[in-house]
């Protein structure tokens, strides 16, 4: 049980549909599944939230979830990291994080704590832009994407990320964080 996060009653998820428990955090992540649904025109089943990637490195592994994975064209073309906080501390996990998700290098990261986003180019990590408002539509990345060559992430590669997304996301969490699953 996670003690850390009030809990202030139930409320559905934007995306599923089902119940689940109202916090902080949940009203932050159901605040940016409605902009992209509402604002960014993409459709619910182009969304998947809180998917797990399997992480192992230095011997351990773990379950991390992403908080949104969006899909287009039987590619992943976009992951959202939520967290709440600075930004600026978020970006080199959620970079790592998007190296790990496919096998392929995934061309747009978002970091938000629900306030504030900055987007990320996902093979560089440059800054490409700041706000929630910034957030790529899908028309936007379609026409983005519409000549993307989709670059393999090399072992190596995939390697490092592993153990940043281990050293941020798992070794570093909150004690009472029970979102991430530890399978060593």
């Amino acid at each position: 049980m996670n003690d850390h996060h009030l809990i202030l009653g139930q409320l559905e998820d934007v995306l599923t549909g089902r119940i689940i428990d109202d916090t902080h955090d949940e009203r932050y992540r159901q605040k940016i599944a409605r902009l992209l649904l509402e604002s960014k025109g993409y459709d619910r089943s182009e969304i998947q939230s809180e998917q797990p990637v399997q992480v192992t490195a230095g011997g351990k592994s773990a379950l991390v979830p992403v908080t949104f994975i969006v899909q287009w064209d039987e590619h992943i073309v976009m992951v959202v990291q939520y967290g709440p906080g600075s930004l600026i501390t978020r970006h080199r996990p959620a970079l790592a994080l998007a190296k790990l998700v496919a096998s392929y290098q995934i061309p747009v990261v978002v970091v938000t704590n629900g306030e504030e986003a900055d987007i990320l180019d996902g093979a560089t990590g440059r800054l490409t832009a700041s706000g929630l408002d910034q957030v790529p539509s899908k028309a936007m990345l379609v026409e983005r994407l519409e000549h993307h060559l989709w670059a393999p992430v090399s072992n190596l590669h995939a390697q490092m990320a592993a153990r940043i997304v281990m050293a941020f996301e798992v070794d570093d969490r909150c004690p009472c964080d029970d979102t991430i699953c530890r399978l060593d």
